[in-house]
Parts: C-alpha cells; sequence; structure tokens
C-alpha cells in the first residue's frame, strides 16, 4: 500500500483518497481533498495559509531538522524480502516512532515555556492601557461580596432560628416527658 504525501498541505494521502493533478509536463501532483487542489489552482502559496505543515515549520511551530526525518524518504532499490529483516524494521519503525514522538514533545514544551509569562505581560500591559476594563469586574467583585455577606447574615440568622426552635422543641418536649410521668403517676 503505497501513502503518498499531499502536494500542498503535505498530509497523508491514503490510497483511493484525493486527487491527483497531472500538467502538461507530465508532473503529478497528488492532493488529499479539494480544498488543497483549489488552493493549488489559486496558485496560493502554502507557507501563508496556517493549516499546512509547509507554515507550521515555516514559522518554527514543528520540527524541521531532525535525524529521525531521514527514515521516511523514498527509496527506490528493490531489496529480496527476508523476514528477519522485516520483522526488525518493523521493529525499529516503531522505535523511531517513539523516538520522534519524545523529541517533538521538547520542542513543543521548550517553545511553549515562556508563552504564560509572554500572556501574562501582555494582559498587564492591556490593563494599564484600558484601566475602565477593571471597573466593572470590581463591580461585581463588591457585588459578590455584599451578597455573600448578606447570605453569611441570613445563615446565621436562620442557624439561631433554628437553635431557638430546637430549644423550644426541646423545652416543650421535656414539659410533656413530665406530663406523661405526672399521668403514670396517677394511674398507679
Amino acid at each position: 500500500m503505497r501513502l503518498d504525501k499531499c502536494y500542498f498541505c503535505s498530509s497523508t494521502v491514503y490510497p483511493g483518497h484525493g486527487v491527483m493533478f497531472v500538467r502538461n509536463d507530465s508532473k503529478t501532483f497528488r492532493f488529499c481533498r479539494s480544498k488543497c487542489h483549489r488552493n493549488f489552482k489559486a496558485k496560493r502559496n502554502p507557507r501563508k495559509l496556517a493549516w499546512t505543515k509547509a507554515f507550521r515549520k515555516a514559522h518554527g511551530k514543528e520540527m524541521v531538522v531532525d535525524s529521525t526525518f531521514d527514515f521516511e524518504r523514498l527509496r527506490h532499490r528493490p531489496i529480496k524480502y527476508d523476514r528477519n529483516l522485516m520483522a526488525k524494521t518493523i521493529q525499529v519503525m516503531q522505535r523511531v516512532a517513539e523516538i520522534r514522538a519524545a523529541r517533538e514533545k521538547r520542542f513543543y514544551e521548550a517553545r511553549m515555556k515562556d508563552r504564560a509569562s509572554k500572556q501574562k505581560a501582555e494582559a498587564l500591559r492591556d490593563l494599564e492601557m484600558n484601566p475602565e476594563l477593571t471597573k466593572p469586574v470590581q463591580e461585581q467583585v463588591t457585588r459578590k461580596s455584599q451578597l455573600n455577606a448578606a447570605r453569611v447574615t441570613k445563615s446565621k440568622t436562620a442557624v439561631e432560628r433554628a437553635a431557638a426552635k430546637q430549644a423550644r422543641a426541646a423545652a416543650a418536649g421535656d414539659d410533656e416527658d413530665d406530663d406523661d410521668e405526672a399521668v403514670d403517676i396517677d394511674e398507679d
């Protein structure tokens, strides 16, 4: 099964999928979907469209240079089938995929390392330039604190009422117990 790469976005083109365009000079171009084919016909540059691999690599979003990429290159050398060689090749392919995933993860983490501090600095700059942005938030905070204070006082009064009610019930229950004892005494 031959898996080609889309000429425009560099994603994988599986057999039976996509479009093949053959130019007059008999150069073939494979596209994964009509979106890529349309953009190619419109003579758009894939390095300027953010959803393509070319853009991501050109703008430092993905790794560009790595030794694991050498394993993906096409080799047009026929090799005699050997079962042990094929088994070893499959094991090596899995190991290379693991190594590449680990390297991509490290690359991503290194790229995102300074992101939080930059976002925080940008947010502070925005707040300094637009102080009116904080006023509604401050009003909401004061309203919430007032509501919470009102709830606390209501809950305190509710607790006090419940305690008073229990005390009354207990006092009334004690009186009823005394009456029952008195009744029991009278019956004897």
